[in-house]
């Protein structure tokens, strides 16, 4: 007779918690397919991560196919177990830090690209508040695609992000910070260096190549002609699509802060400023709410106080 396996035998890894946050992202978003925006994950890495946790767990957590998605009954009180796991660490965090009545712990922060290049070193002064206001706490800082911070913030990889809002994260608490503005740029190599603004029509963005952008993804365009844009290429990271820009082949978004701070003003120009310039608003997301835990509440006031003193 087969020794029975035991499941969960050693001890619970960060990998394990990883693998119950996609768990609990795929159950709450009803599926693998409807998970794929949140987690900003391939349907086959869900798939894989969720066949891991099953091995790891021995057991059957959920059915999919052609009859939808399903929980079975070990997946179901695999979910509700996973709910009070992730809420006691959270609260054991908490409680730590409140009996020694100061800030303790860690702050794994993830902030889209550039975010250091933002005026007024906005980030460098919020960083130098918090060292200076919980001086215990260790900080660990990933810069990422705009796109990717959503995800790493779901899946816990990191437990705040700063990033643009391309989807909806209505899971998450959000706080509302701040703008920067996109601009369409071309460089020196490109035909519409020479012309005036007045010499510009919409009909030449059929004609000559665009980077390809999270916000000109198909079904993301801000505005409704984008559709017909000569989109050639794509380049999420903003280096990268400044490297296609600066080939003068392409057309492609850019913030106007970067551009400036990089101190390209006279190799790169925006162009159509008054019909295709747009903001990107900003926001701080978590998953739990800042009341409840004196690190993230501690960094938004560090936030916060910097950009109040800062005039954003």
């Amino acid at each position: 007779m087969g020794r029975r396996k035991t499941a969960l035998s050693g001890q619970l890894a960060d990998m394990d918690l990883r693998l119950l946050r996609v768990f609990k992202a795929v159950v709450e978003a009803g599926g693998f397919s409807n998970a794929e925006i949140a987690l900003n994950l391939a349907n086959s890495t869900i798939c894989n991560y969720i066949a891991d946790l099953e091995k790891r767990l021995d057991m059957r957590l959920c059915e999919r196919g052609r009859g939808g998605f399903r929980l079975t009954e070990h997946g179901q009180r695999v979910y509700a177990a996973s709910l009070e796991l992730l809420q006691a660490i959270e609260q054991f965090q908490n409680q730590v830090n409140s009996s020694h009545g100061q800030v303790l712990g860690q702050l794994s922060l993830g902030m889209a690209e550039h975010m250091l290049g933002m005026p007024r070193s906005l980030m460098v002064d919020t960083l130098t508040r918090f060292s200076t206001s919980a001086p215990a706490v260790q900080v660990q800082i990933s810069t990422m695609a705009s796109h990717d911070v959503i995800p790493a913030v779901t899946d816990g990889r990191i437990k705040l992000g700063i990033t643009v809002l391309h989807q909806d994260a209505d899971h998450l608490h959000q706080v509302e910070l701040f703008e920067e503005q996109m601009q369409l740029y071309c460089s020196k190599g490109h035909p519409l260096w020479n012309l005036h603004e007045d010499q510009l029509c919409v009909e030449m963005l059929q004609q000559y190549k665009v980077v390809e952008s999270p916000r000109l993804q198909p079904g993301r365009e801000i505005f409704p002609e984008m559709q017909q844009w000569n989109r050639h290429g794509s380049a999420y990271h903003q280096e990268a699509r400044a490297a296609l820009i600066l080939t003068g082949h392409y057309l492609g978004y850019l913030p106007r802060h970067l551009v400036e701070s990089w101190g390209w003003q006279d190799q790169l120009r925006p162009v159509f400023t008054a019909q295709y310039s747009y903001s990107n608003r900003y926001y701080a997301v978590t998953r739990a709410q800042p009341e409840k835990d004196p690190v993230i509440r501690c960094f938004l006031d560090c936030l916060q106080a910097s950009m109040a003193g800062h005039a954003y």
